[in-house]
Parts: structure tokens; C-alpha cells; sequence
């Protein structure tokens, strides 16, 4: 299992969760990925997709305006 992260800070919906997207498309199965993101939209939309899509949200929390938002992937 790998962890990679993607600083998505100062970008906007749906800019993080596109670039998600295309990492999830390269990572392998069990990896996890961190989406750093200043844009509040990101704590609904990547757990919206990610429900959508059958992967599973790790943990999502907020620390001074930065959301880190940690998504596993499961197929």
C-alpha cells in the first residue's frame, strides 16, 4: 500500500476532486490518497463521489482552513 498525497490548496471545485479522480485511476488497490484542499465544497464533493463510485473515505478533517481528506481505494 502507497499513500500519496495531492496538494490541491488554493483551488477550486471541482479542480481537487478532478485531480482525485485521476490519481485514483493510477493507484493501485489499498492505496491511500490525501487530497489537501482550502476549498470547503471539497468535504462534500469527495465523499459524495467516492460513496458514488464504491471507494472508502478514510477520515476527513479540517485544521486551520486546510481540509485533508483521505480516500482508499477499493477496486
Amino acid at each position: 500500500m502507497t499513500k500519496k498525497v495531492i496538494d490541491a490548496r488554493g483551488t477550486f471545485c471541482p479542480g481537487p476532486l478532478m485531480e482525485l479522480i485521476a490519481n485514483m485511476k493510477l493507484a493501485n488497490v489499498g492505496d491511500e490518497i490525501e487530497v489537501l484542499s482550502t476549498d470547503k465544497g471539497s468535504a462534500n464533493d469527495v465523499p459524495e463521489w467516492v460513496n458514488k463510485v464504491g471507494h472508502q473515505m478514510v477520515s476527513t478533517t479540517e485544521e486551520n482552513g486546510v481540509w485533508h481528506i483521505v480516500v482508499r481505494k477499493t477496486k
